[in-house]
C-alpha cells in the first residue's frame, strides 16, 4: 500500500504484532502483583492514526496471582496482545504491551468508568479514552468474508530464496494448483511499509485473497516477507525501492527452478509501490512473461504525495482554506527533503516547518517517516522511463475511487509511457478504492468499515488476464 503519511500505505499502524506472535483471544500476561480490582472488566476505545480510527477493547481481570490483560485491535483483527505489566497508583494506571512497543497511560475518573490518558509507541503519542463496557454489551466485530479457511484445495508449501548463496534469505508462501502442471505463476510484490507475505492492512489479508483465488484457478502463486519482517532477513529499515525490485527478481529467478512451474509464463503482479516494482523488474529480467500493475504510480513521487493529501482531506470533509495550508506545508516538505540529502541537516528545517500543536513526538515520528533515503528516492523516482522499456504484455489495474495513487492523475502518464507496447490493457473499475474495495468515498477511514476485501470484478478481471497470457 503506499503510505498516507508518506504517500504509499500506512506510516502509522499502531498495533502491529509480529507474524506467529500473536496469542489467542484474552490470552493472559504476567503482571504486577497489586490487585486492582476497579478496573476489571472489558474496555472499549478507539484510537485516531491520521484519518485511520482503530477500535481498541482492553481485557482486565484480576485473581488470587495478580491483575492480567489484553488488548485487542478489532480493525486489525489482532486480538489477545498481553499486556506485559500493569502499574497502578491511586487513579493513575500504566499498560505496558512489550510485544508492540506500546504503553498506556491513564487516570481513572472517579466515577470508575472511563479511562483517560496517552497511548504511546515507539516516538508516536496519541490521546486515547476507554470506557468501561456495561454489561450485557457485546465487542464490535470485523467481518472479513473474503478471507480463505484450511484446507485449501491446493498445495501450500512454505519456501525461502536469495539473490544469491552469500545474501539473507527471503521467506515465503508457494501455492500450487492440484493436477500435473506446469502452471503458469504469478510473483506478488507488495507496496511500501514492512509488509509480511499477505499484505496485512486493517484486518484484510489482500495477498492471502488474491493468491487463493489465482491459484483455485491453476495458477501457482509466491509471496513473501519483505527484507526485514515476518520470517525474512535483511534489513528493512535502510531498503529503498530498488533493493526491494532486486527481491522481486530473486523471487522470479527461484520460481524458474520449480518443476511444477511454467517458466515460459512466470509474471508479476505489483500493488502500490509495487506498481513501481514489477517495471523495473521486467526491464532487467527479460524472462518475466508479463507484469500487472494494481494502483501503480506513473508520475513521480512528489506529485503522488501532494494530490494524495489534496483527495483524502477533502473526502475526510476539511475545509478548503485548511487543504490548502496542509498542501503548503507539505510542498515545502518536499523542497527541503530534495535540497536537503543529509537527514541531519533536513531534520531541524523540517523540525522548525512542522512544530505547532501537534506532541513533540508526533512532529519527530512525522520527520523520521520522511527523513530518509526510501522517501527521498521515492519523490525523485520517474515511472515512465521505466516504462518505456517494458516489453512484455502488461495489464494496468485502478479503482475509480483511489485516493492515494488517483487514476486522473496517474492513468494518463502510463498510458502515454506504455503508447509503443502492443500487449497493455488497461482498465479503470468503478467506484474502487485503494485496495479495489468498493467504496463510497474511498477514503482511506473507509478501509477498516468494509468487509469486503478485494472486488471479485478485479479479482476475475486479473485473473482471466493471466489466463489468457498462458494461453498458446
Amino acid at each position: 500500500m503506499l503510505k498516507i503519511i508518506l504517500g504509499f500505505s500506512f506510516a502509522l499502524l499502531l498495533i502491529c504484532v509480529p507474524p506467529g506472535a500473536r496469542a489467542q483471544s484474552h490470552a493472559t500476561a504476567a503482571s504486577t502483583p497489586t490487585a486492582a480490582q476497579s478496573i476489571d472488566g472489558d474496555w472499549d476505545g478507539t484510537l485516531t492514526v491520521s484519518v485511520i480510527k482503530l477500535r481498541l477493547a482492553l481485557h482486565i481481570r484480576t485473581d488470587a496471582t495478580g491483575t492480567k490483560g489484553t488488548i485487542d485491535s478489532i480493525d486489525q483483527q489482532a486480538m489477545g496482545i498481553p499486556i506485559s505489566k500493569i502499574d497502578r497508583d491511586a487513579g493513575a494506571v500504566t499498560f505496558e504491551i512489550a510485544l508492540v512497543n506500546a504503553a498506556f497511560k491513564a487516570v481513572l475518573d472517579p466515577t470508575g468508568q472511563t479511562l483517560k490518558g496517552e497511548w504511546r509507541q515507539g516516538s508516536n503519542a496519541l490521546p486515547l479514552i476507554l470506557t468501561r463496557r456495561q454489561p450485557g454489551q457485546v465487542q464490535p466485530v470485523s467481518a472479513r468474508p473474503q478471507t480463505p479457511k484450511k484446507p485449501y484445495p491446493y498445495r501450500e508449501e512454505e519456501i525461502s530464496f536469495s539473490k544469491d548463496a552469500a545474501q539473507f534469505r527471503l521467506a515465503g508462501t508457494l501455492t500450487i494448483p492440484q493436477g500435473a502442471g506446469p502452471f503458469p505463476a504469478v510473483v506478488l510484490v507488495a507496496g511500501s511499509g514492512p509488509n509480511t507475505r499477505n499484505e496485512p492492512i486493517l484486518g484484510h489479508e489482500p495477498f492471502l485473497v488474491i493468491a487463493d483465488h489465482l491459484t483455485r484457478h491453476g495458477i501457482a502463486v509466491l509471496r513473501y516477507d519483505k527484507r526485514g519482517t515476518g520470517a525474512s532477513g535483511g534489513a528493512y529499515a535502510t531498503a529503498t525501492t530498488r533493493d526491494f525490485a532486486d527481491d522481486a527478481q530473486a523471487a522470479l529467478a527461484y520460481l524458474k527452478n520449480r518443476p511444477e512451474v511454467d517458466a515460459r509464463h512466470i509474471g508479476l503482479i505489483g500493488h502500490s509501490e509495487g506498481g513501481l516494482i514489477a517495471p523495473i523488474v521486467a526491464t532487467h529480467d527479460l524472462s518475466a512473461a508479463f507484469i500487472v500493475m494494481m494502483a501503480g504510480p506513473g508520475v513521480n513521487g512528489a506529485a503522488v504525495w501532494l494530490e494524495q493529501l489534496k483527495l483524502v482531506l477533502a473526502a475526510e470533509g476539511m475545509a478548503a482554506d485548511k487543504i490548502a495550508a496542509a498542501v503548503a506545508q507539505r510542498q515545502r516538505t518536499i523542497e527541503i527533503l530534495l535540497s536537503e540529502s543529509d537527514a541531519n541537516t533536513a531534520a531541524p528545517k523540517l523540525r522548525a516547518l512542522m512544530s505547532g500543536d501537534a506532541p513533540a513526538a508526533q512532529v519527530e515520528a512525522a520527520i523520521a517517516a520522511v527523513n530518509n533515503q526510501w522517501f527521498r528516492e521515492f519523490l525523485h523516482y520517474e515511472p515512465a522511463p521505466t516504462l518505456r522499456k517494458v516489453n512484455c504484455p502488461v495489464l494496468i489495474l485502478q479503482g475509480s475511487k483511489d485516493l492515494q495513487v488517483s487514476a486522473a492523475q496517474n492513468l494518463p502518464a502510463i498510458r502515454t509511457a506504455l503508447r509503443s507496447n502492443r500487449h497493455v490493457e488497461i482498465v479503470e473499475l468503478p467506484g474502487l478504492n485503494h485496495l479495489f474495495q468498493s467504496a463510497q468515498t474511498g477514503g482511506p477511514s473507509e478501509y477498516s468499515q468494509i468487509e469486503e476485501t478485494i472486488a471479485p470484478a478485479a479479482l476475475d478481471i486479473l485473473t482471466r488476464w493471466i489466463i489468457r497470457q498462458a494461453t498458446p
